[in-house]
């Protein structure tokens, strides 16, 4: 051909990166989109002009996202921080135009190459809330109302079982310019580990938890003996998995106010002597022992950060 050949190399595709935002809290996002691709690169021109690459594209996820392998499990990202950025599908490489095969023997090629496509996979995504507390316990024992007394956070708070059907985060100020984050992680009740209540897809956001406030029922209102409400989800959460009942627990007692058996609070607060586990008692609803349960939790994350 007259100027002989001049078929530049084609674009490269753009990759696709994931990235951490702390403005973010659920993954409902790709319920309704749930598929991403960048663009692919543009055809070379003559000149031996290459093509333009195609855009990269971020998509965002909330902190504390893990991400798989939806065919192996294999975790490809956990997203810790923000801003932390995963480039997780690499684009497909531009093929060569025809004036990449020019060559003493051959001066003018025909030949071309198609591009290399690029990597595509299927995820699972997996949202673990980063909280340092959370507060586990059975339904309507007061998480929620002790969440917003002691933060700005304000669930919905209701009187009957299952409210709160998604996790609640709050910060909580210490003072001295400390804080930390507490989640209100939806009642639990037996058999949570086999899926009971909400209990499995709510377990995973008591992992990455530094301590755990249980809180306990002491009214007669449930009937339930708070001692054995403390061993069962002790137990259902060993049985999730094994290092959560290891964690740092608070023992909390809670609607002290309307305690008319005082015996079921003497009773919680022997066997948490016995068992060496730190006790406290408040009400959530009238405020009282709240302000020294910041101070006792503030304290006790101290010391896990030093162990």
């Amino acid at each position: 051909p007259r100027g002989g050949p001049s078929g530049g190399d084609g674009g490269n595709g753009g990759d696709v990166y994931l990235e951490a935002n702390d403005q973010l809290n659920t993954l409902l996002t790709f319920r309704y989109n749930p598929e991403y691709s960048a663009p692919r690169g543009a055809h070379g021109e003559g000149s031996k002009c290459a093509g333009r690459d195609g855009v990269d594209i971020i998509v965002k996820v909330p902190v504390g996202t893990l991400v798989k392998d939806f065919e192996t499990g294999e975790v490809l990202a956990d997203f810790v921080e923000p801003d932390q950025r995963v480039l997780l599908a690499k684009g497909g490489r531009g093929g060569h135009g025809n004036a990449h095969f020019v060559s003493s023997i051959n001066r003018a090629p025909r030949r071309w190459e198609v591009g290399k496509p690029g990597q595509v996979f299927h995820l699972e995504l997996e949202l673990k809330l980063l909280a340092d507390v959370g507060i586990v316990g059975f339904p309507n024992v007061g998480k929620s109302t002790l969440i917003s007394r002691i933060s700005a956070a304000k669930p919905k708070i209701a009187d009957y079982p299952f409210t709160t059907l998604t996790p609640n985060l709050g910060v909580v100020d210490v003072g001295d310019y400390k804080q930390f984050v507490i989640a209100d992680i939806p009642g639990l009740i037996e058999g949570a580990h086999e899926g009971a209540g909400l209990g499995l897809q709510f377990l995973r956001h008591v992992e990455r938890t530094k301590l755990l406030l249980h809180l306990i029922d002491v009214s007669s209102a449930t009937g339930r003996d708070p001692i054995e409400d403390y061993q069962i989800i002790t137990k259902e959460l060993k049985t999730y998995r094994e290092d959560l009942a290891n964690k740092p627990v608070i023992v909390v007692a809670n609607k002290v106010d309307a305690l008319d058996e005082p015996e079921r609070l003497e009773k919680l607060q022997h066997f948490c002597h016995e068992q060496n586990l730190q006790f406290h008692k408040t009400s959530a609803v009238t405020g009282e022992g709240t302000k020294e349960l910041i101070h006792i939790v503030a304290k006790a994350l101290e010391e896990v950060a030093i162990s």
